[in-house]
């Protein structure tokens, strides 16, 4: 699984790099699916944006993005949609599946 950093107008210090590392590790170790995280950091006069681009298997891509006056703030606002989304998708995957199941033996008793 790799996650990839970078910034647009910006240098990426290590202390932002190392903390959204440490926020993006959380996802990775929560849902086995993803294969690749791509987040760019941009600095616009005063609005900072964090994007996030997921892969995940099965040719999923989820994508999210968010400002605010603080990179820190954006970085987190971006993980949690971002995470919102997975578990959308996980949800709906299992759901799906599971009615599936519930057809095939309703119509197996009759």
């Amino acid at each position: 699984m790799a996650i990839e950093i970078t910034g647009r107008h910006v240098d990426v210090t290590e202390s932002m790099r190392d903390y959204a590392e440490k926020r993006l590790s959380k996802l990775t170790a929560e849902f086995a699916r993803v294969d690749k995280i791509h987040m760019i950091l941009d600095i616009q006069k005063f609005t900072h944006t964090a994007e996030v681009v997921v892969h995940a298997r099965r040719h999923i891509m989820l994508e999210a993005k968010e400002q605010s006056e603080n990179m820190y703030a954006s970085i987190d606002l971006v993980v949690d949609k971002i995470e919102k989304q997975l578990r959308k998708s996980i949800d709906k995957r299992v759901e799906h599946k599971g009615e599936s199941k519930l057809r095939d033996l309703e119509v197996k008793e009759e």
